[in-house]
């Protein structure tokens, strides 16, 4: 039945302003604003809906993940651009961040609303 849909994917913020800051200015993606919300235009023809919710928990797990060529690089780029790397218990980062063994090296940011993305080793 819906095999044909083109299906997006969204998740929540309770400041458009500022998501729309972070993602078009930060991370450097082409966001459309339009009736209340962000569209992020990400590689390959893929969007991402975010939308406010003023209530809004963070969620727990990571909702966003940008493949990419040179991860010390773009660690490096993104913390230039004021971009924090996180640090979690039971996982051993190297300086910048990056969890190396066990699959593709990564690491993980949060967004301003606290939301888990992280860039991941094509």
């Amino acid at each position: 039945m819906l095999a044909d849909s083109k299906a997006f994917s969204g998740f929540a913020v309770p400041d458009l302003e500022q998501a729309r800051r972070f993602y078009g200015d930060t991370l450097g993606l082409r966001v459309e604003e339009q009736n209340g919300s962000l569209t992020l235009h990400l590689a390959g023809g893929r969007d991402v809906l975010v939308y406010v919710k003023p209530d809004h928990t963070p969620a727990t797990y990571t909702i966003l993940n940008f493949p990419v060529d040179d991860i010390e690089a773009t660690v490096d780029g993104l913390a230039e651009r004021g971009v924090r790397f996180e640090r979690y218990d039971g996982f051993e980062q190297d300086e910048r961040g990056i969890l190396r063994g066990g699959g593709p090296p990564i690491a993980w940011f949060t967004d301003p609303a606290g939301n888990i993305l992280s860039v991941i080793a094509d």
